[in-house]
């Protein structure tokens, strides 16, 4: 049985985080991913395999570098799930602001 990794538990992993954030701008090996971080190459490369397996990024072979990209196509489709709940919040900060300056 193929188990998929649950995409939110992966990016509520901080490097994981920061490693999106770092593909968003320009695609990267893994060395240079890497030298970002202070911790062992072999911890950054699980993080990469977490992330591919959810396809929040892909990989891409070079020669023998595999360089990795953002997902753009994943990434939008959290956003898309995530845009009701963002709206829903928005609607309730902006109703608790309007009855806080309703009580000045």
């Amino acid at each position: 049985m193929n188990l998929r990794r649950d995409v939110f538990q992966a990016i509520a992993e901080p490097t994981r985080r920061a490693i999106l954030l770092l593909l968003a701008t320009q695609s990267l090996t893994a060395g240079a991913i890497a030298s970002n971080f202070d911790t062992a190459r072999p911890t950054v490369s699980k993080h990469l395999q977490i992330l591919n397996e959810c396809e929040l990024i892909r990989q891409e072979q070079q020669g023998r570098e595999v360089i990795y990209h953002l997902n753009p196509i994943k990434m939008k489709e959290i956003a898309d799930f995530l845009e009701p709940f963002r709206m829903m919040w928005e609607e309730r900060f902006d109703r608790l602001e309007n009855m806080m300056k309703k009580h000045k």
